[in-house]
């Protein structure tokens, strides 16, 4: 089963939303809760943050044709939240620009990369690593709001059909 452009379109949309979510909830914390060891796989709410931006940007660079110059899938790519953050919109913004520009042609191609972990030659056709991206996105999102949870502070509604419904709500 193929995705489909507006599927990746739905996507990225709902990504940059959950992200800016979630971002907004860590603000709430101070530095050193968001950086506290709490047992996660990437450690604390700031690595498992950190990851995310990092894969998502080895996979909007594989896109793009162009090998990461990230080695380590912990690798720290800011130390403070706030250029985390920054980032983090950004990245968001050219995932949306990315996604806005997929057509059921470019979708079907095959996608040539290295491995970060395991570093041979893969190919996958592109529908299924932006299936992937995004799957890997919600995974540790959901890693997130659980350590957010566990630290007293509310992430909120998570839901897809919760984005749909309040880009829905008249007068915004």
């Amino acid at each position: 089963m193929k995705t489909s452009p507006d599927h990746v379109r739905l996507m990225a949309r709902y990504n940059s939303w959950m992200n800016g979510r979630l971002y907004t909830a860590c603000e709430k914390l101070p530095d050193t809760d968001r950086k506290r060891d709490l047992g996660a796989f990437f450690g604390s709410i700031h690595g498992t943050l950190n990851h995310l931006l990092l894969a998502d940007q080895i996979w909007l660079g594989r896109f793009a044709g162009k090998a990461p110059a990230i080695t380590r899938l912990d690798q720290e790519l800011y130390g403070l939240f706030r250029d985390l953050q920054v980032e983090r919109w950004n990245t968001d913004f050219h995932l949306i620009e990315w996604a806005a520009k997929q057509t059921e042609q470019s979708l079907a191609r095959d996608l040539e990369y290295v491995g970060i972990v395991e570093p041979v030659k893969k190919r996958v056709p592109l529908w299924l690593a932006a299936t992937h991206l995004f799957n890997h996105q919600t995974h540790h999102r959901g890693q997130v709001t659980a350590l957010l949870t566990r630290l007293g502070v509310d992430p909120g509604v998570t839901d897809l059909v919760a984005m749909l419904a309040e880009a829905a709500v008249p007068g915004d």
